[in-house]
């Protein structure tokens, strides 16, 4: 059963894997603070859809956002990104480390046969 963590990574992971987003988790993070009208004059989907994929982001926690007068802006949590990538660096740790095993385990039985 996949923990807490897991299910936000996955959010994470789902997020980031569409380019309409990663190309506005870019611009944010040039830009700062930004609105949703901005963003929309700098990608190819309309303001409707860039606040779609803004609420999949801020649902992933990769951008928060706060009211200023009747605007949105939205900013990058670097926070997010930094623990998934630390997540997924752990995971790549543990596959080394089993596929070191499995190396020297056929080599110690391919060695074995030979004598």
């Amino acid at each position: 059963m996949p923990s807490a963590d897991n299910k936000n990574f996955e959010k994470v992971l789902i997020a980031l894997a569409d380019p309409t987003r990663r190309e506005l988790l870019d611009h944010i993070a040039i830009i700062g603070q930004v609105t949703a009208t901005t963003l929309a004059t700098k990608v190819t989907v309309s303001r409707q859809a860039v606040v779609k994929h803004l609420t999949v982001m801020d649902n992933a926690g990769l951008v928060t956002f706060k009211r200023v007068g009747r605007e949105v802006r939205y900013k990058v949590c670097p926070e997010q990104l930094s623990s998934a990538a630390e997540w997924m660096g752990n995971i790549a740790t543990d596959w080394d480390r089993k596929l070191e095993w499995i190396k020297r385990v056929a080599e110690t039985n391919n060695n074995s046969d030979l004598t």
